[in-house]
C-alpha cells in the first residue's frame, strides 16, 4: 500500500526547491577551495590541529564532505563515517567538544547522544534536502491524521521529527526493523525518503504510507545514462544508494548504505565500479582499494541544469576556513532543548538496542 497525501506535495517540493536555490546562490558567493593557495590550505590545516589539541576537541567527518576535511579527521584521532557513527564515536571518545563535518541533522543527533559536550559544525547553514522537505508542523498533522500506524523515519531529519516517531532508522537496518514491525502485524508510516520507502516495501511486503520527498543528489541519478555507461564499461559493476530512484536501483549489482557501498568495493573483485551516490565517498573507497576505478553515475543533466552534480551543495558548505573560524571562536554550536533530545533519544535508542538484539553493526547514511 502506497499512499501520498497531496497537500503536502506541493509545499514541500516548492520550498525545497526555494531553499535548494539559496544554497547554490549561497555557494556560489564564497571562494571554491581550489581557490587556496597551497601555502593557505597548509596553514589552516594547522592551525585547525593546534585548535582542536587545545581544546581537547574531536573532528569527525561524513563520508559525503570534502577529503580535505575526511583526511584532516583521520590525520587527528577523530573518524571518517556516516553520521550515526560520527555520534556514536563523538559519544565514547574522550574529547570535550565534537566538531561535524556534515549537515545539520548529524549535529543534532551528536547533541543527543553527547548532551554533556560542545557540538560545533563549521556552517549552520548546511542542511540536507530531506530534512527541508519534512517540516515538523507538516509531519506531525500527518501523523496524527493516521494514528494506526507505526511511526518510521529516516535519521536524515531534524531532531523535532525523530522526537515524534516511534522508531528512527539508518538505511543499513531499516529492512530488518520493518520485517520485525511486519511480523507484529503492524503498519507503518514512513518519513522522509519515498526511494528508500519504497525499496524497503518492496522487499518486505510491508504495509507503508510513505512520505513524498527525496535526497537532490539521488533523485539526479538516471537509468538510461546508466545503461549508457554500462555499455562502455561492461566489466564494472554498479553501486547504488537506496534513495536512488527504483530504475536505478533495478539495474544496481549492489543496493546498500555508504559503509555497505564501501565494503563491497573492496571485496568484489572487479576492478571499475559505477557508483550512484554523493562522489564524496570515493575519497575513502580510493583509500581502501587503491588498484580500482570509480567513476560516478550519470546525473539527470550538466553544469548549470544539474542540481547536485553527484555532489551535495550543502555538504559542500564545510570549508577549512569555515572550520578554522568555528574552532577560533567557539561559534556554530548546536544545540538541542534537553527535553526534545530526550523524546529524540527514545526511538533512536530503540533502534540501538534492537541491533544489539540481534547483533547488527548499524551503519547507514544516517
Amino acid at each position: 500500500m502506497n499512499q501520498k497525501d497531496p497537500s503536502n506535495m506541493i509545499s514541500n517540493n516548492e520550498k525545497l526547491a526555494a531553499d535548494t536555490l539559496l544554497v547554490r546562490n549561497y555557494l556560489a558567493c564564497i571562494p571554491e577551495k581550489n581557490m587556496l593557495q597551497d601555502a593557505e590550505r597548509q596553514q589552516y590545516r594547522h592551525d585547525i590541529k593546534a585548535l582542536l589539541k587545545e581544546k581537547n576537541a574531536v573532528l569527525v567527518a561524513h563520508y559525503y564532505t570534502d577529503p580535505e576535511l575526511q583526511s584532516l579527521a583521520e590525520e587527528t584521532g577523530g573518524l571518517v563515517a556516516d553520521s550515526l557513527e560520527m555520534a556514536r564515536f563523538g559519544r565514547d571518545c574522550a574529547g570535550d567538544m565534537l566538531v561535524v563535518a556534515g549537515v545539520r541533522f548529524m549535529g543534532e543527533t551528536a547533541c543527543i547522544l553527547s548532551p554533556e559536550k560542545t557540538v560545533l559544525m563549521p556552517n549552520l547553514e548546511a542542511t540536507c534536502s530531506l530534512d527541508i522537505a519534512c517540516p515538523i508542523d507538516k509531519f506531525s498533522a500527518f501523523c496524527d491524521q493516521h494514528p494506526d500506524r507505526t511511526v518510521v523515519v529516516y535519521a536524515n531529519t531534524s531532531a523535532a521529527v525523530k522526537a515524534r516517531a516511534d522508531w528512527v532508522v539508518t538505511s543499513s537496518i531499516a529492512l530488518e526493523i520493518v520485517e520485525h514491525l511486519k511480523s507484529n502485524g503492524e503498519k507503518i508510516l514512513w518519513a522522509p525518503d519515498k526511494h528508500l520507502g519504497r525499496y524497503i516495501q518492496e522487499k518486505t511486503g510491508a504495509d507503508m504510507l510513505l512520505w513524498d520527498s527525496a535526497c537532490i543528489v539521488h533523485e539526479e541519478f538516471k537509468a538510461k545514462g546508466l545503461m549508457d555507461m554500462k555499455a562502455v564499461y561492461p566489466e564494472a559493476k554498479v553501486l547504488a544508494h537506496p534513495e536512488s530512484p527504483a530504475s536505478v536501483l533495478a539495474i544496481a549489482d549492489v543496493v546498500g548504505s555508504t559503509s555497505q557501498l564501501i565494503k563491497a568495493a573492496c571485496e568484489l573483485p572487479n576492478q571499475t565500479f559505477i557508483v550512484a551516490t554523493d562522489q564524496g565517498i570515493f575519497y575513502k573507497m580510493q583509500q581502501l582499494a587503491p588498484e580500482k576505478t570509480f567513476i560516478v553515475a550519470p546525473t539527470a543533466g550538466n553544469d548549470a541544469s544539474c542540481r547536485s552534480c553527484a555532489s551535495c551543495p550543502w555538504m559542500g558548505m564545510n570549508s577549512l576556513q569555515a572550520m578554522y573560524e568555528s574552532l577560533r571562536d567557539g561559534s556554530n554550536r548546536i544545540k538541542v532543548e534537553p527535553e526534545l533530545a530526550k523524546k529524540a533519544m527514545i526511538p533512536l535508542q530503540r533502534m540501538l538496542d534492537f541491533a544489539a538484539q540481534h547483533r547488527m553493526r548499524v551503519t547507514g547514511k544516517a
